[in-house]
């Protein structure tokens, strides 16, 4: 029996429940899934899609499909993007029932593994005054064709859809700022509060080792000095992490991480990695460019010649961009610490980034003679 009938109050009804159905939840994925499954109830459709628009308004950015089953959806290969029938809505955001869309002058036909469909209903969805995407339906089981009662509800549905795709929408965003405002909150407790109390331990402890007479102890006094004022700095980093806004590309500080990711690889283990300073501020993007690639390119001498089993990665941005990378490895070979002013590679191409701005680039051994140390430093102002 088709479910659109000529009883007005039995269409009231199943329109009402499909508006409830798609209203239920602010979760946006789960949200664009309802609205196919209660346009396609609605309507007695067999099969449902919902395309979603891209930024620029003239293809799809998504599919999200009802009644084809996920074997044969895979078997029909990559998603429409928007061509044919499905783009005469795209382009003329309206209404659109055929009788047949395989008979259409606009149509593509199907591809491979794709069942066959005839009878056609569009109807676009709309935010306010802007498309963002179309709903699809076809095949009405109950009878030839959708009629006029389908579009008529299916517009009211859509535009239903519309409210609660924007309601969705302005919630995540709520809770973005929400999240925002906890991080600038946890930002200033820990500068306030924390760091504060940390600079005033360090200096009781400097107070209290003048006053030791046992060296053992002033040793001690000196070396809970030096662990608090690596906190200091790794609460920082913290701070400056939770105040920066990333960019859609991610931030400096996100790209160092996946770099260093990506080089546990060859290296059998992941780096530890330090941040100090607005990193994400104050680096430009040109000088960010030049720091990754000279940190990719001193991993990779680290996981092929250094056989090391540590590697501190350490990232600073005040007056000066710094990059420091040490290892606890066999040590630079003094020919090779004479490339950075040869003809040779390596070496010289980071020497030569910090050139080209205006920076330096040393390498030597590490602390005691063991291991490899690069420092990489140009001004920020480059």
């Amino acid at each position: 029996m088709d479910p659109a009938t000529d009883d007005p109050t039995s269409n009231l009804r199943r329109l009402l429940d499909a508006v409830l159905t798609i209203g239920s939840g602010l979760d946006l994925p789960a949200m664009l899934r309802r609205i196919v499954e209660a346009a396609t109830e609605l309507v007695d459709a067999r099969f449902g899609a919902l395309g979603v628009l891209d930024e620029t308004g003239t293809h799809l950015a998504e599919f999200i499909t009802v009644g084809l089953p996920q074997e044969a959806r895979r078997s029909i290969g990559d998603l429409p993007h928007g061509h044919g029938i499905l783009g005469l809505l795209i382009v003329d955001p309206k209404p659109l029932r055929l009788h047949d869309l395989r008979e259409h002058a606009e149509s593509f036909g199907f591809p491979a593994n794709h069942p066959a469909m005839t009878s056609f209903l569009g109807v676009p969805v709309r935010l306010r005054d802007q498309v963002f995407g179309n709903l699809y339906l076809t095949d009405k089981k109950s009878a030839g064709d959708f009629t006029d009662l389908d579009e008529e509800l299916t517009v009211a549905l859509a535009a239903a859809a519309g409210v609660a795709i924007e309601n969705a929408r302005l919630h995540a965003r709520v809770r973005e700022l929400v999240l925002l405002e906890d991080r600038e909150r946890i930002a200033r407790d820990l500068h306030d509060t924390v760091i504060q109390r940390l600079f005033a331990t360090g200096l009781a402890l400097q107070g209290t080792a003048r006053l030791a007479e046992r060296q053992d102890v002033i040793d001690r006094i000196e070396t809970a000095v030096d662990d608090l004022d690596l906190t200091v700095k790794q609460i920082r980093s913290a701070i400056f992490g939770l105040e920066t806004t990333r960019t859609a590309g991610g931030g400096l500080r996100e790209k160092v991480l996946a770099l260093v990711t990506e080089a546990a690889g060859p290296l059998g283990f992941e780096p530890h990695v330090r941040f100090d300073g607005a990193i994400d501020t104050i680096v430009s993007r040109s000088i960010g460019e030049q720091l990754l690639a000279t940190l990719r390119e001193a991993l990779s001498n680290v996981a092929k010649h250094a056989s090391a089993t540590r590697v501190d990665v350490e990232v600073s941005a005040f007056d000066s961009v710094e990059l420091r990378v040490t290892d606890d490895g066999v040590g630079i070979d003094p020919a090779e610490r004479a490339r950075v002013d040869g003809t040779g590679h390596g070496l010289k191409n980071m020497a030569a980034r910090a050139a080209r701005v205006g920076g330096s680039f040393e390498v030597g051994r590490g602390a005691h003679g063991h291991g490899t140390v690069i420092d990489w430093r140009v001004p920020a102002t480059a």
